[in-house]
């Protein structure tokens, strides 16, 4: 199916690992020029080589995303350089784990900022070219904001605002023609996702958390790949999907919303 994204600009946060690698890499495939926004992390050549493998027509901002007052001049850049843009992608953040009984109320604040701030930020400054491209929002956000997880207040809290942001865009401008969803991550192997496995100890430790975890998937017991949650990003973004705004997607394979006892 040709998604019509050929020539499209489409800015992605996060976008050198995990699921915005793979969201960046999807859209080059299908034409797109995916603009990507990321801190330097030491993963922006293998990134380039893995992009420049499909095309040379892309493009990165090295930007600490924490740092809001910088992405305006960056989006005019955009502007500057390709003259419209076409779709927004919010996804970078992180689980940083605060939870109630620890976190300060400044801690909860700067994760707040850590997570939630730039995704207004990114879309209150591209909002007009949004909406004279008629284009499209897509919101990473993640199962945390609506089953909870414990220990992670400050995360839950922002990805519970970033699911009503994404209600609230989609209402604010469906008079203009722009559409805005959200994609709600359940689990799905990341570097992040990697990172947290470990800190269950050893190596046999970390295996019966993984088996535990994917015992509880209840479409193949399975976590659902970067590429998965890619392909329904970039079918929100494109106008195949052209009637879908305000929602809530779940790629999860039926984590959230299915019994996960069935056998």
């Amino acid at each position: 199916m040709d998604l019509h994204l050929s020539g499209k600009v489409i800015l992605v946060t996060g976008g050198f690992k995990g699921i915005g690698r793979a969201i960046a890499l999807r859209l080059a495939e299908e034409g797109a020029i995916p603009v990507v926004l990321n801190r330097s992390d030491g993963a922006e050549e293998d990134f380039r080589q893995a992009m420049e493998e499909i095309t040379t027509t892309y493009d990165v901002y090295l930007i600490d995303l924490n740092n809001a007052d910088e992405i305006g001049p960056l989006v005019q850049d955009v502007l500057r350089k390709y003259g419209h843009i076409d779709g927004v992608v919010n996804n970078a953040g992180r689980n940083d784990g605060l939870s109630l009984e620890t976190t300060s109320w400044r801690d909860f604040e700067a994760s707040l900022h850590g997570n939630l701030t730039h995704y207004y930020e990114l879309v209150h400054q591209c909002v007009g070219a949004l909406k004279e491209s008629q284009g499209s929002i897509v919101n990473v956000g993640s199962k945390t904001a609506v089953t909870g997880q414990g220990k992670t207040s400050a995360y839950a809290a922002a990805k519970g605002a970033i699911l009503a942001l994404t209600r609230e865009w989609a209402a604010a401008l469906a008079a203009d023609n722009v559409r805005a969803n959200a994609v709600v991550i359940a689990e799905s192997w990341t570097p992040l996702y990697a990172q947290w496995i470990r800190s269950f100890g050893d190596e046999e430790a970390q295996k019966a958390q993984l088996e535990k975890i994917t015992r509880s998937i209840p479409l193949g017991h399975r976590m659902t790949s970067t590429e998965e949650i890619a392909d329904t990003v970039v079918f929100l973004l494109s106008d195949r999907s052209s009637h879908t705004t305000g929602q809530w997607i779940y790629p999860d394979g039926g984590y959230v919303h299915l019994d996960r006892a069935l056998t």
